[in-house]
Parts: C-alpha cells; sequence; structure tokens
C-alpha cells in the first residue's frame, strides 16, 4: 500500500476546504443590477484557485533525497541554525507583514507589495534575485491593474504617479 506524503495529506485538507469555500461562495446573493463584476466573483475566483493549487500540491512529486546532488544551480548560502528555526521564520514573516501594513499608505500598494514578495523570498532563501524581483513585479503589477481598471477597487497609489 502506498504511503501517503506530508504534501498529498495537506492537499487533500486544502481541497476540502476549498469545496466548502466554493460552496459558500455561490451562496452569496446576487444583485438584480447588472454590474461586469459582481460581490460574488472574487470569492469564487479566490475558491477556483485553492481548489487548483491543491491539486498540484496533491500530485506533486517529492524530492528524493539523493537528487540534491544532481542539481547544477548555484547553492544558497547556508542560513544560520537561528534563522532556520519555525519559530523565527514566523515571527520575521509577522514582522514583514505588519511593516507592509504600516506602509501600504505611504509607498503605495504597487512598491510595498514588491518589498514584501522580495524581502519574503530573500528571508527564506531563494537567491536568485531578478527572477524574484520580476516575478513578483509582475504579479503585483496585474493584480493592481486588474484591481483598478476591471474592478474600480482603488489601491493605495503611494509615491508613484500612477
Amino acid at each position: 500500500m502506498a504511503r501517503v506524503t506530508t504534501n498529498q495529506l495537506i492537499g487533500i485538507i486544502l481541497l476540502i476546504f476549498s469545496l466548502g469555500y466554493i460552496w459558500m461562495a455561490f451562496q452569496i446573493p446576487v444583485f438584480p443590477i447588472p454590474r461586469p463584476v459582481d460581490s460574488d466573483a472574487f470569492p469564487k475566483m479566490l475558491g477556483a484557485g485553492l481548489l487548483v493549487l491543491s491539486l498540484l500540491l496533491m500530485f506533486e512529486k517529492q524530492a528524493q533525497p539523493n537528487e540534491d546532488a544532481s542539481d547544477d544551480s548555484e547553492p544558497a548560502p547556508e542560513k544560520s541554525a537561528f534563522t532556520k528555526r519555525p519559530a523565527v521564520q514566523v515571527m520575521g514573516t509577522s514582522v514583514a507583514v505588519l511593516a507592509y501594513a504600516l506602509l501600504i499608505e505611504p509607498l503605495g500598494f504597487l512598491l510595498s507589495s514588491v518589498l514584501l514578495g522580495f524581502g519574503l523570498a530573500y528571508w527564506f532563501g531563494y537567491r536568485q534575485h531578478w527572477i524574484n524581483l520580476l516575478t513578483t513585479g509582475g504579479v503585483v503589477l496585474v493584480l493592481y491593474l486588474l484591481m483598478n481598471k476591471v474592478m474600480g477597487i482603488y489601491l493605495p497609489q503611494g509615491v508613484l504617479p500612477f
């Protein structure tokens, strides 16, 4: 009998949660006035995204211990034992999210979100800075344009002129 991995277990739990979330999203009443984006659209999109990601997590291949030797990418610098502790990582992430909440008004959504994403990726050991910056910037820019132009939800502008 095959053994259930941690990712599969978490994926199953998230799948059940996402199905419940989608069911609740379909219970949101639709307003009689026609609009391009109704109040139930965003919760349904979030639920569908969580469903897809939970399925991907369930079918993710587990890394074998000997696969690390064949990796030809540049190894990340070793973090100290103190910063590897889960409690320290949670506290560092909490401080970063608090700083994000305080900086979102003065810096704006774009800059503060890019700083949060880039900083957390660096904190957790991702060292390919250009890929990190382009990915974080692209995702944040798409979210900003989607919220501002499509949904009409205006996010803090900050120091940027748009």
